[in-house]
C-alpha cells in the first residue's frame, strides 16, 4: 500500500506543479484557455488521481495512525488540488491566494513522501 500512495502522492505533487506553471503562463499572457478542450480534461485528471489518493491515504492511517497526519488534512489537500487545477487557467485568480494554496499542497505532500521513506 506504501508504494500505491508514493505513486499517487508523487502524481499529486507533479500536477501541483503543473497548476503552477499553467498559472504563470496565464498570467504571462492573459489568455484563459478553452474550457472544454484544456481546463475540464485536466481537472477531471486531477480529481480521478486525487480521490484514489485520498481513499487509500485513509485506508493506510487507519492501519497506521501518524503523529503529523490527520484525515481532515487528507480532505483540504484534495480540496485544494482540486481548486488549483482549475483556478491555474484563469489570469486574475489572486495571486497570493494561488500561491498560497500550492505551497500548502506541496508541504503535506512532501511530508508524506518524507513519511513514507521512514
Amino acid at each position: 500500500m506504501s508504494e500505491k500512495i508514493l505513486e499517487l502522492t508523487k502524481k499529486l505533487i507533479d500536477f501541483n506543479q503543473l497548476c503552477l506553471k499553467y498559472y504563470e503562463e496565464a498570467r504571462e499572457t492573459g489568455i484563459t484557455l478553452d474550457f472544454n478542450e484544456v481546463i475540464k480534461p485536466f481537472a477531471n485528471e486531477v480529481k480521478v488521481v486525487g480521490v484514489e489518493w485520498n481513499v487509500t491515504m485513509k485506508d493506510w492511517l487507519k492501519k497506521n495512525p501518524q503523529k503529523h497526519i490527520h484525515p481532515k488534512q487528507i480532505d483540504t489537500t484534495l480540496e485544494h488540488i482540486e481548486q488549483l487545477s482549475i483556478q491555474a487557467f484563469f489570469p486574475k485568480t489572486s495571486r497570493s491566494r494561488f500561491l498560497n494554496t500550492n505551497r500548502t499542497v506541496e508541504y503535506f505532500l512532501v511530508e508524506i513522501v518524507k513519511e513514507l521513506k521512514k
